[in-house]
């Protein structure tokens, strides 16, 4: 009975088809943002760099870029810490001053910097 060659080149097959697969799934992970959030800030950020196709081209880039650095729940929890520090009081204080916010608050703005960087 002859031996079979082909056990060992069917397993590497398989693990460099499931490498290629996994390579395949990092970009759709860097865009799980919901359209609507996308387009609220490109929105936003087109009010405040200027109402222009360039400038929307820019916006559309930068939030691509933000994306790649935060996941999309990363990104609204800082959102909602941005929207509350402006609070009076002590949920105000809590959302300026706890250090677990403040190291989200820093994540997006690194991101940002990329996006300017790259984008802008």
């Amino acid at each position: 009975m002859p031996t079979r060659r082909t056990q060992p080149a069917g397993l590497l097959r398989r693990g460099a088809l499931s490498l290629l697969l996994a390579g395949l799934a990092l970009p759709v992970m860097a865009n799980d943002y919901p359209t609507e959030a996308r387009v609220d800030y490109v929105l936003g950020c087109m009010a405040s760099n200027g109402n222009s196709y360039l400038t929307m081209q820019k916006c559309s880039c930068s939030i691509d870029v933000i994306a790649e650095h935060l996941s999309y729940e990363e990104y609204e929890q800082v959102e909602t810490v941005l929207g509350m520090q402006d609070q009076r009081g002590e949920l105000g204080v809590l959302f300026r001053t706890e250090r677990g916010m403040q190291d989200q608050l820093q994540a997006l703005r690194q991101a940002q910097a990329d996006a300017n960087l790259r984008c802008f």
